[in-house]
């Protein structure tokens, strides 16, 4: 970093609390005895130094997880998080707030068309206004002119054409961040407006789309079912919302090369994307997490990263770039729109015969990650029942409506509504509960999936007369013992759908109770080199051991920062614990999603914790400090086959089941999610606070979008880009929850520990939309619910 880029505050490093800089330094003067460094065994053993042995406990949480008994700060107790005071005092430095001497700020002109081709560019007016230092077009990319995080098919800044509306054409650095809005209104863009192709179906008819996906698994049309049920669900557009805006900072290092300040979820992908575009080695790209506002897949692509890097570099300082609100909707990927159409079939007794699906997943103008969301969608498409025969096609449709591609669920949300919305249909034709429908066609121990991917969910202890064991029905049963919370006698208002707009009094309103269930897949799946860094140093602080641990692993707000102390505390039995930045300057610690990070990093984490404690059995620490790195990888997965979607494509599986109870109001078409029970298996509880944090929050998003998350998009355009129009749960729409939480180790993983983020994203969405259907008597297909699917049919029979 040149002298002149100095961060105005100390706080520049505050995203991760705790930094003993000083003693760092002391360390890195001193000698080290070093572990070798190697590659963790593919299979690990579950457990580990002073972790609690509780095997198949269950957790009964009215309120919350109760803590574990053990030493503070280990593993299975709820230590403060290192970031809490911070956030709670305004004290956090998230990228938003980052300030530098001399800073210029960056802003990006965006196209207004979705389809256009560009004719030509004028910027002169721009560069002209007094303060502006660049305005950069494609034609100033010093390398490469596209990237992605699959298919390098998105350009830096558009050159001939524009394929969705709000893609970057130009962008400015200039001293303020107004001034650079205004450079942006002079520069002249002559568009020639093209027609938007922007119906996913229509692409798909022909051949536009970037993943098709098929399963084939026996003979469908051979069956002789008793019922037969065929819908077509829609999902909208979801949003991840977070509430912090992409951000960052860049600032040359005076030798030709940038250090990066950004929000990100996998900082070493951003590199690997960014380097071939800015025409540099990956060497002269230091790149550090800044404090991050939440995520949920909304950071997996590049936002600010390029655009802030080229302008840094062009003109020679600090550039720091901030989206507004309505920018960021169109900044950054949403979750994938859905057109499905289903058809299940099922035996007198409520076992299914077979499945049929056709998935239409709307991928956008480029790819992002829609491949990986194809095979998910397709992998996950019937849930966790038994059935034989299966015709599945999922496709990934190219077009020109926004970008989509990593949202908490990753391609198990809209196929969960669909299954799950199938199995409440069959179980209502042929008179069966949902619970037992669900539970007669739950995996067990040795099922397959439709993938042929065996389910290992031996359990000799819960096995029933002889039978595999099925962590599903095990679950489903668990309800029995959690009542659904009756209607009280005399209801305020506020309790009612509407709340204190007092629009009702308690006529119109009916009682729906609902389930869901949800199975999701947890790390990189099909053939991903899947893998996770950890670094560890134990030093002498002041006549006291201190471990200072470096990953690159995003906190995004999950937790992970508290969860690597835990588990140096747990392995190394020492109370100080320091956390270095989260950084370029150590190997790849994966992205912050799909529910890895805990399994991944807490496992590299776990590894090189061992390996110092091995190194401490033989060392005295007055000698000098200890280190090892250590790389994690879990077992290997297989591809899905092209043909028949076979394979073993995943690591590990996780299920969640929500029952949601609603109030709904049938003549205005309002919903209120009275409570929300949930049963989930966690495999082993790290942390029992973060872990209904968790719970907590991925309902929150399931249930938005049940009942009224959707970004509306007309011809490639979006018309509701702003949290006035975007509507997200708060406090007032989420209901009290009740968590039952299940811990079935699996071997494989750090603790025999199970990811937990996601699964309730899942269940929490059918569970909220079959309980209105039980509250109103209609099909309601397609999601969010909106006021008009029900009022449309009050007044007359259902």
């Amino acid at each position: 970093m040149s002298d002149h880029a100095a961060p105005r505050s100390a706080a520049l490093h505050g995203a991760v609390p705790n930094h003993a800089t000083a003693a760092r330094d002391r360390a890195e003067a001193a000698p080290v005895a070093v572990a070798p460094e190697f590659p963790t065994p593919l299979r690990r053993a579950a457990g580990g130094v002073g972790t609690p042995t509780t095997p198949h406990a269950t957790i009964t949480a009215p309120d919350r997880p109760a803590s574990r008994t053990g030493p503070a700060g280990t593993v299975g107790q709820s230590p403060i998080r290192p970031d809490a005071e911070a956030k709670v005092n305004g004290a956090f430095d998230y990228a938003s707030d980052l300030s530098f001497d001399r800073m210029l700020w960056g802003h990006t002109l965006r196209s207004p068309h979705p389809r256009a081709r560009i004719r030509s560019i004028d910027t002169v007016p721009a560069m002209a206004l007094p303060g502006v230092a660049a305005v950069l077009t494609a034609a100033d990319v010093p390398g490469k002119l596209h990237y992605g995080l699959i298919e390098a098919d998105q350009p830096v800044l558009a050159a001939d054409d524009v394929n969705y509306q709000g893609e970057p054409v130009a962008i400015i650095a200039a001293e303020t961040l107004d001034l650079a809005r205004r450079a942006a209104e002079l520069i002249a863009v002559d568009y020639e407006q093209l027609e938007p192709r922007c119906d996913p179906e229509e692409a798909v008819e022909n051949g536009n789309y970037f993943r098709y996906q098929p399963v084939r698994l026996g003979d469908p049309d051979a069956q002789a079912p008793a019922a037969v049920v065929v819908r077509e669900y829609v999902v909208g557009m979801q949003d991840q919302a977070p509430l912090g805006p992409e951000s960052g900072a860049a600032l040359p290092t005076g030798d030709g090369g940038v250090e990066l300040h950004v929000a990100t979820q996998w900082v070493h992908s951003d590199l690997e994307q960014l380097a071939p575009c800015l025409g540099l080695e990956p060497e002269r790209i230091h790149m550090v997490i800044a404090g991050i506002g939440g995520a949920f897949g909304a950071r997996e692509d590049l936002s600010v990263q390029a655009h802030m890097a080229m302008l840094a570099l062009a003109t020679g300082r600090p550039v720091k770039m901030m989206y507004d609100r309505a920018e960021s909707f169109v900044g950054h990927v949403h979750r994938h729109p859905a057109r499905m159409r289903y058809e299940h079939a099922a035996d007198a007794d409520g076992r299914l015969l077979y499945v049929k699906a056709r998935i239409v997943l709307d991928g956008g103008a480029y790819a992002s990650t829609t491949e990986a969301v194809v095979g998910n969608a397709a992998s996950l498409a019937v849930g966790p029942y038994e059935v034989e025969n299966v015709v599945i096609d999922a496709w990934g449709a190219r077009t020109n409506n926004p970008p989509c591609g990593a949202m908490r669920g990753f391609g198990g949300v809209q196929t969960c509504f669909a299954y799950e919305s199938q199995m409440d249909a069959l179980a209502e034709a042929l008179g069966i509960t949902p619970v037992e429908i669900r539970r007669r066609n739950a995996v067990a121990q040795g099922s397959k999936l439709i993938t042929g991917q065996i389910v290992d969910a031996y359990d000799p202890e819960r096995a029933d007369s002889g039978r595999p064991f099925s962590p599903l029905a095990d679950m489903l049963g668990r309800f029995k013992d959690i009542p659904v919370p009756p209607v009280p006698a005399g209801r305020d208002i506020v309790d009612l759908p509407g709340g204190v707009g007092n629009t009702t009094h308690g006529e119109g309103v009916r009682r729906g109770v609902g389930y869901g269930v949800g199975l999701k897949n947890v790390c990189y799946s099909e053939g991903f080199d899947d893998y996770s860094t950890a670094r560890i140093r134990l030093e002498l602080v002041d006549g006291e051991p201190v471990a200072f641990v470096h990953t690159a692993a995003a906190e995004v707000g999950q937790g992970h920062w508290t969860l690597q102390t835990q588990i140096v505390r747990t392995e190394l039995g020492i109370d100080r614990v320091e956390l270095l930045p989260n950084d370029t300057k150590v190997g790849s610690a994966g992205s912050s999603s799909a529910s890895r990070q805990s399994y991944m990093t807490g496992g590299a984490v776990k590894a090189a914790a061992e390996a110092v404690r091995a190194l401490w059995a033989d060392h005295d620490l007055a000698d000098g400090p200890l280190e090892a790195t250590r790389v994690f990888r879990h077992r290997a997965t297989k591809p899905m086959d092209a043909v028949t979607g076979q394979g073993e494509s995943h690591v590990q599986l996780a299920l969640c089941v929500h029952r949601a109870t609603v109030d709904v109001d049938v003549e205005l078409g309002l919903v209120k999610v009275v409570d929300l029970t949930c049963v989930q298996d966690v495999g082993k509880i790290m942390n029992p606070v973060a872990l209904e944090g968790q719970i907590h929050g991925g309902s929150a998003q399931g249930l938005g979008l049940a009942v009224m998350e959707e970004m509306i998009i007309a011809e490639g355009r979006v018309k509701n880009a702003s949290f006035t129009d975007y509507l997200i749960p708060t406090i007032l729409d989420m209901p009290s929850m009740r968590l039952r939480i299940v811990e079935n180790a699996d071997p494989e993983a750090p603790y025999g520990l199970r990811g937990a983020g996601e699964p309730p994203t899942l269940s929490s969405t059918p569970a909220i939309v079959a309980a209105i259907r039980d509250a109103t008597g209609l099909a309601l297909t397609q999601i969010p619910v909106r006021p008009e699917h029900l009022t449309s049919h009050f007044g007359r029979q259902p």
